[in-house]
């Protein structure tokens, strides 16, 4: 029997996009995946007939459940079923999340916060209710997908990328404190893709802010039309990369998986993270002197 067959995936946001994608890849690989995501009696019914008709017509072990990554009671309800079924969460992958794009000045402190909430703190409260039971088993992988917007900063993205710098440092740090349990931690930074994400954030709020920057507030929306129309050439990347580097994460040996990986068009992040590895890496072993932290723990 296969290995996958044994192991129990949760994905969060698969309801499109790369959740979506990565759900039917890991499951048509055998692996038990428990694709989460919101409103499935509602807005999202269609999405959840859809993954279990193609589950049932491919054989497939994929279990739909509710989970809002913003509710503390719905991700602890979600967690402890998907234990209570399987007796285990072998893998984590953190992908719920969506973007704003404009005058980053305009948008509101509660929008800020509502960005926060689902792409920090959403992470925050799925990986926090899944530990325990990894511990316990003495292995597990959480892979935190992020952005290049978590490592370099775009003009009109500045509340999604200070979301995505913060995952980044909490994923790096989460990387170094869980290795002694036998815990892995891998980060998936993702270029530009054709999916929903880019076009589906809220617009700014703060109007007044908005009209004072004049013929500048059309910038944001101009480069979304850039986006688009490269979406639709030859040249675009599938979003089915991003799958893949995540099956590949998961299907990598324990104490192998890399701190991260960048999918398509890098705009320099791969070199990027070269530089840096070698500066975090001293910062560890020399300054801190806790080079155990950068090796993962065996059964």
């Amino acid at each position: 029997m296969k290995e996958s067959k044994n192991k129990t995936v949760v994905i969060t946001g698969s309801s499109s996009g790369f959740g979506y994608l990565t759900t039917l890849t890991l499951a048509r690989k055998g692996y038990h995946v428990w694709a989460t995501m919101r409103n499935t009696n509602t807005k999202n019914a269609s999405k959840k007939d859809e993954l279990l008709d193609i589950a049932k017509k491919e054989n497939l072990k994929i279990s739909v459940i509710d989970m809002d990554v913003n509710s503390d009671d719905s991700v602890t309800k979600a967690i402890d079923t998907i234990v209570k079924t399987d007796g285990k969460i072998d893998h984590l992958i953190n992908n719920a999340g969506y973007m704003f794009v404009g005058i980053t000045e305009a948008y509101s402190i509660q929008q800020a916060k509502d960005q926060f909430e689902t792409n920090f703190f959403g992470i925050l409260r799925t990986t926090k209710a899944v530990l325990p039971y990894m511990r316990k088993q003495g292995e597990g992988l959480i892979v935190n997908v992020t952005s290049l917007a978590g490592r370099l900063s775009f003009p009109y993205f500045g509340i999604y990328c200070a979301s995505k710098h913060a995952v980044e440092a909490y994923s790096q740090a989460m990387r170094y404190e869980l290795a002694p349990f036998g815990i892995e931690v891998s980060i998936v930074e993702p270029g530009p893709f054709g999916t929903n994400l880019l076009f589906t954030g809220p617009k700014e709020e703060d109007q007044q802010v908005f009209n004072a920057y004049g013929e500048h507030k059309e910038v944001p929306h101009a480069m979304l039309k850039n986006f688009e129309g490269f979406y639709q050439t030859d040249e675009a990347p599938s979003p089915q990369l991003v799958a893949d580097n995540i099956t590949d994460l998961v299907e990598t040996t324990k104490g192998n998986r890399p701190e991260r990986i960048v999918s398509g068009i890098d705009y320099g992040v791969i070199d990027y993270n070269t530089k840096v590895a070698p500066i975090q890496e001293s910062l560890i072993k020399e300054a801190l002197q806790m080079e155990h932290l950068l090796t993962v723990a065996k059964n």
